[in-house]
C-alpha cells in the first residue's frame, strides 16, 4: 500500500473506540519487524522516530526505507516524527517525505508552544501535526524532564489557537523505564477528551499495565506510543544470540533474532490497542 498521513488513521480509530499503535524504530531490522507485524494483525500501523534516531540516520534515510516498504506492505503504514525538537527539524522531515509531524514545545511557557506549534502547522499544510501541553516525566535521547499534568483548559485553549490535528496529553507517564508501576490521572485525561475534540495520544506506555492501558483507550486514547519496550525486545534477543552462539560474527543472522523479537512484541502491542483487523 501507498505510504498514508496519520489524520484518516486517527480519525477512524476516534471514531472506531480503539488506538493506534505507534511504535519507534532504531534500525532497518526493527522496521521490518513493526510492518510484518501489522500485516500479521491486519492492522494500520505508524513507525515513528526521534531526533536522537535521526542522529544516527537522517530523515531522508528513515523516509526512504519506510516508503520502499510501506509501498509492498498489505496494510496502512504511516511515518511520523516523534518529539521533534524544531521547526527546521519538522521542515526537513515533511520535504523528506514523512506524513506528520509532531512538534514538542511542551517544555515552552505556554505562549510560546503556541507559536512555535502554529509555525510548524502552517509549515505542514496538509500534513498532520501533533503536540503536546504539559511533560511526560522520564528519559528520552537522553533528556530528562519532570512531569507536568495537562491542565484540561488550557488544552482546550492550545488546540483552538494552533490547529493541530492530534494533542498528546501528559497524565502521569514517563519515557523510559518505569521506576514503579505508574499511577495515570484517568480523570484528568476524561476532563481533557471532554473540552477536546480531537484525537488523543499517550506517550511513554512502555511498562504501563494493560488494564491502564485499556482505561486510557476508553477515554478517549486514539494513538500509543511505544519505545523504550521495543529497544529492550530487540536488545536482549541479540545478546541472547549472541550468547548461544558466541563465535558468530554475521550481523543479518543475530540481528534477526532481534527482529523476530520486536515482530512478536509488536503484535501483542497491537492487540493491545485492539486494532488487529482494521487496516
Amino acid at each position: 500500500m501507498p505510504f498514508v498521513t496519520t489524520a484518516e488513521m486517527l480519525k477512524k480509530a476516534q471514531e472506531g473506540g480503539y488506538a493506534v499503535g505507534a511504535f519507534n524504530a532504531e534500525n532497518l531490522e526493527m522496521i521490518q519487524a513493526i510492518i510484518a507485524a501489522a500485516e500479521e494483525e491486519k492492522a494500520p500501523v505508524m513507525i515513528q522516530t526521534t531526533p536522537g534516531t535521526l542522529k544516527y540516520a537522517g530523515p531522508q534515510c528513515f523516509a526512504g526505507v519506510v516508503s520502499r516498504l510501506a509501498r509492498d506492505a498489505k496494510v496502512p503504514v504511516a511515518l511520523h516524527l516523534d518529539h521533534g525538537n524544531s521547526y527546521e527539524l519538522a521542515e526537513t522531515c515533511a520535504r523528506e517525505g514523512y506524513t506528520s509531524l509532531m512538534i514538542d514545545g511542551s517544555k515552552l511557557p505556554f505562549e510560546e508552544n503556541i507559536t512555535l506549534t502554529r509555525r510548524v502547522v502552517a509549515m505542514a499544510g496538509a500534513l498532520p501535526v501533533e503536540a503536546e501541553l504539559g511533560t511526560v516525566g522520564g528519559k528520552e535521547d537522553g533528556h530528562e524532564a519532570k512531569p507536568q499534568y495537562t491542565d484540561p483548559e488550557e488544552a482546550a485553549e492550545f488546540v483552538r489557537r494552533t490547529g493541530i490535528s492530534s494533542f498528546a496529553v501528559a497524565i502521569g507517564t514517563a519515557h523510559g523505564i518505569y521506576k514503579g508501576e505508574p499511577k495515570l490521572d484517568l480523570d484528568r485525561l476524561s476532563a481533557v477528551r471532554e473540552r477536546v475534540d480531537i484525537p488523543l495520544v499517550l506517550h511513554g506506555t512502555s511498562g504501563v499495565p494493560e488494564d491502564q492501558v485499556r482505561a486510557c483507550i476508553a477515554r478517549g486514547i486514539c494513538k500509543i506510543n511505544y519505545a523504550t519496550d521495543l529497544r529492550i525486545t530487540f536488545t536482549d534477543a541479540v545478546k541472547k544470540a549472541l550468547e548461544s552462539n558466541p563465535e558468530a560474527y554475521d550481523p543479518k543472522k543475530y540481528l534477526a533474532a532481534g527482529r523476530e523479537a520486536v515482530k512478536n512484541r509488536v503484535q501483542e502491542l497491537i492487540r493491545l490497542c485492539g486494532c488487529s483487523g482494521k487496516a
